[in-house]
């Protein structure tokens, strides 16, 4: 009886019961094959226009090239996923509606809808691109996103919207153009990696994620590269942000993170930002060609940064407080190119410490004003005393073991060439429609 019981379930769930269907364009035809559909069924699109929004009730796959096109004639979501172990791959989505506050989207992922697969689309010409709305263990992977070029960027949708969807995989995006490449909201135990992002305002935006992967990712021309805020446990590996506006990586109320192996660089203002940001492991990343390399402020503790590369920054460290900071950890510290350091015995460490601010450097931060008397004996008078006197120093950052030479991270060929195509975009132009620091509008 068991076994009998046992083969009646196989035979339910086997695969060989499902059919491959073939598709015809036009007003309703998906919509309909959808209906008659039985759950494992392929569908399968041929060119032309596939008229919705399209609602995937059932286990399916829609598999199709990309000139075939699903349409939502501006109205709601293109494509919405209410079931479970769904596959969509190959095809086009676009039309979507433009109401921002109901995440009008190309391909909606709605709770439910777990292990739901979205591969190899074109995703064009929708408010928000593909919106991960409470399914599980969703992959969206190597899609083209291309979102809206409207001229106030906090009008615009996100290209990948996840919210309260663990276990999700965002892998080998291309995403261009929208307001956020990926934001991430409530969401936990999640890896994105190896995407693209370009002409946005932030690649990727978090807000209350815990234990998540960005790694591997690219961030060119856009106001901001990685922001990470209001969260825990996040793992920043690997990632690239190459002529962005405003911050390469920020970390902000961002705690017990691990941030590895990143590069920023190209005029931004400031390669890292760290805003009441706790216990953070900071190492060997290499910062190049910033306004400021580190901003570290608001009551920041706990974080270690070592092994990193401060290049050629024009302010190397902006450090808003009183406190004593030691920037190196077990006898190694990080590299400072405008450090004059000797190292006699040759072990890669300086012989003498390097500290990047003194009294004056805080004046001038509070009293802008003051800058007027940088010249004036009285200054040199201060700084020549704390020079020579440590003791007067009010607080500040020190780096106990400089390191001699700076870690290198290679940028692939594929990327440089749209580095070049960035390099300059933000010394002319009016960019203040969209305000990094003023994060009200997600």
């Amino acid at each position: 009886m068991r076994l009998a019981v046992v083969l009646l379930i196989l035979a339910l769930h086997s695969p060989l019961s499902a059919a491959e269907r073939m598709v015809a364009p036009g007003t309703g035809s998906l919509a309909t094959a959808i209906a008659e559909a039985s759950p494992g069924d392929v569908l399968t699109l041929s060119d032309g226009a596939y008229l919705g929004p399209v609602v995937v009730d059932r286990p399916l796959v829609i598999t199709g090239p990309r000139s075939a096109i699903i349409d939502g004639q501006g109205s709601g979501s293109v494509l919405t996923i209410t079931a479970p172990d769904v596959r969509l791959t190959g095809f086009t989505v676009t039309g979507s509606g433009r109401v921002n506050q109901e995440l009008d989207s190309g391909v909606k992922i709605e709770k439910g809808a777990d292990r739901a697969r979205v591969e190899q689309l074109l995703v064009t010409g929708n408010m928000h691109g593909i919106d991960v709305h409470g399914g599980r263990d969703v992959v969206v992977a190597d899609n083209e996103i291309i979102g809206t070029d409207s001229p106030r960027m906090n009008e615009r949708g996100n290209g990948i919207y996840v919210w309260n969807s663990p276990g999700t995989l965002l892998e080998n995006n291309s995403i261009r153009f929208g307001r956020d490449g990926i934001f991430s909201n409530a969401s936990s135990n999640s890896v994105y990696r190896g995407n693209v992002m370009r002409d946005l305002r932030f690649a990727v935006h978090f807000m209350y994620t815990r234990n998540t992967e960005i790694s591997g990712n690219v961030s060119i021309g856009n106001h901001l590269g990685f922001a990470i805020m209001f969260s825990n446990q996040a793992r920043i590996l690997n990632n690239l942000s190459l002529g962005d506006r405003e911050h390469g990586l920020m970390l902000n109320y961002a705690n017990n993170a691990d941030v590895t192996g990143n590069l920023v660089r190209g005029g931004t203002k400031k390669c890292l930002f760290i805003y009441n940001a706790h216990k953070n492991l900071i190492w060997d990343n290499r910062f190049d060609g910033c306004g400021i390399g580190i901003h570290f402020t608001a009551g920041s503790e706990k974080n270690v940064l070592t092994g990193n590369a401060f290049i050629a920054n024009r302010e190397q460290v902006k450090y808003v407080g009183t406190r004593n900071m030691e920037w190196s950890h077990e006898g190694r510290g990080n590299f400072w190119s405008d450090h004059p350091a000797f190292d006699l015995n040759g072990d890669g460490i300086a012989d003498s410490f390097y500290r990047p601010n003194d009294v004056m450097d805080q004046i001038l931060w509070s009293q802008p004003a003051a800058s007027l008397l940088i010249g004036s004996p009285a200054v040199q008078l201060v700084r020549w005393s704390q020079r020579d006197f440590p003791a007067t120093f009010p607080g500040g950052v020190r780096d106990s073991a400089p390191l001699m030479r700076p870690l290198t991270i290679a940028v692939p060929d594929d990327v440089l060439r749209f580095e070049a195509e960035a390099a300059g975009r933000w010394a002319t132009g009016n960019y203040d429609d969209t305000d990094p620091d003023n994060l009200s509008a997600h």
